[in-house]
């Protein structure tokens, strides 16, 4: 087992800035997300722990072992980083079964045979294959390639396991049964994982923490909750979260309101604090509220008449079974609302809206970093 750490690691392609001064540390065993949009330099970051890409400057460790530093001429091959990948193709060997595909890092060892069968056997039985060993990988599902690709990496034992959206290629239904299966193989090998995915969902219901990218910069580093419940900025903001955090250009108030033109919600006391320390009473600020947080009225779990509930239209209606996603207007300001199943809400009707201000987010408007 082995922790992983980058230290101000920058990644240039013919003078295009793929990765910026990242900085990061990942703990021992520690199941560790990169999260961000195609492009953003997760998978680059992958590569580089791995040693497939080469940093243009900044030092990564593996362990207590520096394995690239360009200043001082420092290069560790990947075969000699004792990881192991797992990518978004399953790159089997077709012509071989699935026990072949699964020993063939140890025969490459020249690890004696029966250590080898013993190793098999075991993998096989953690991941469910004892069945299909002397089956062709043409003859599996994409679940059970998926999972002979992850035996193949585990039978290495490796210090760190690196993966590549390893489930992209599943249908939905599949994904969500090997997201749940992953994370307990990993809980149960204790080994140190990076997993890289664009998915939200993937990264909250899998991860110890999540490193959020975009541009190749980090943006924020965090568990979960603390990325879902305090994003650093607009970007982590509208990145997380299904649907999306809803954002209107307001301006805060002497009296307190956070004033969007055709309505204003009233805040709390803390919270004028906060934003009277920032230096932003009087100014524009963008607002940020989570649709789960806006409520009809009529089930409205905060009521506080008068200070933040908003009579709006209803547009359009997403039914999902379980919950609404109501498109509301207030005037030219336009925001989604979360509703209970039971809401008799009607496309063109009026309805009060509930705002749960104890739940909301304030960012600047210039950098959109987060203040509240």
């Amino acid at each position: 087992m082995a922790d992983v750490k980058l230290v101000h690691v920058w990644k240039e392609f013919d003078g295009v800035v793929a990765v910026k001064d990242m900085t990061l540390e990942v703990k021992d065993g520690e199941f560790m997300i990169l999260l961000g949009p195609s492009g953003c330099g997760k998978t680059t970051t992958l590569r580089m722990i791995a040693g497939l890409e080469e940093p243009t400057r900044g030092q990564i460790y593996i362990g207590d072992q520096l394995v690239a530093d360009p200043q001082k001429g420092i290069f560790v091959p990947p075969k000699d980083r004792d990881i192991a990948m797992v990518f978004q193709s399953y790159a089997l060997y077709p012509h071989m079964t699935v026990y072949d595909n699964i020993a063939f890092p140890l025969k490459l060892r020249k690890v004696p045979k029966n250590e080898i069968d013993q190793r098999v056997k075991e993998v096989a039985e953690l991941l469910g294959l004892t069945e299909l060993l002397k089956r062709k990988p043409r003859e599996l599902s994409g679940g059970q390639r998926q999972r002979v690709a992850l035996g193949r990496a585990i039978i290495r034992k490796p210090k760190v396991f690196l993966m590549d959206e390893p489930l992209s290629n599943l249908d939905a239904k599949l994904r969500v049964k090997m997201r749940a299966e992953l994370k307990k193989l990993q809980r149960q090998l204790g080994v140190t994982t990076i997993y890289v995915t664009h998915d939200q969902v993937e990264a909250m219901t899998m991860g110890d923490r999540i490193a959020v990218i975009n541009h190749g910069i980090l943006q924020q580093v965090g568990t979960p909750e603390d990325v879902y419940d305090k994003p650093a900025n607009t970007f982590v903001a509208g990145f997380i979260g299904t649907p999306p955090m809803n954002f209107m250009e307001a301006t805060i108030s002497e009296e307190g309101f956070a004033d969007f033109g055709d309505f204003r919600l009233k805040l709390l006391p803390e919270q004028i604090g906060v934003l009277r320390e920032g230096n932003l009473i009087g100014r524009d600020v963008i607002f940020g509220i989570r649709p789960e947080d806006i409520y009809d009225a009529m089930f409205a779990q905060v009521k506080v008449p008068g200070e933040n509930m908003v009579r709006a239209t209803v547009e359009i209606i997403e039914n999902l079974g379980s919950e609404k996603i109501v498109h509301l207007r207030v005037g030219d300001v336009t925001f989604l609302g979360s509703f209970r199943a039971e809401s008799k809400v009607k496309e063109g009707q009026e309805v009060d809206v509930v705002f749960d201000m104890r739940k909301i987010h304030i960012f600047k408007k210039d950098s959109g970093e987060a203040v509240l």
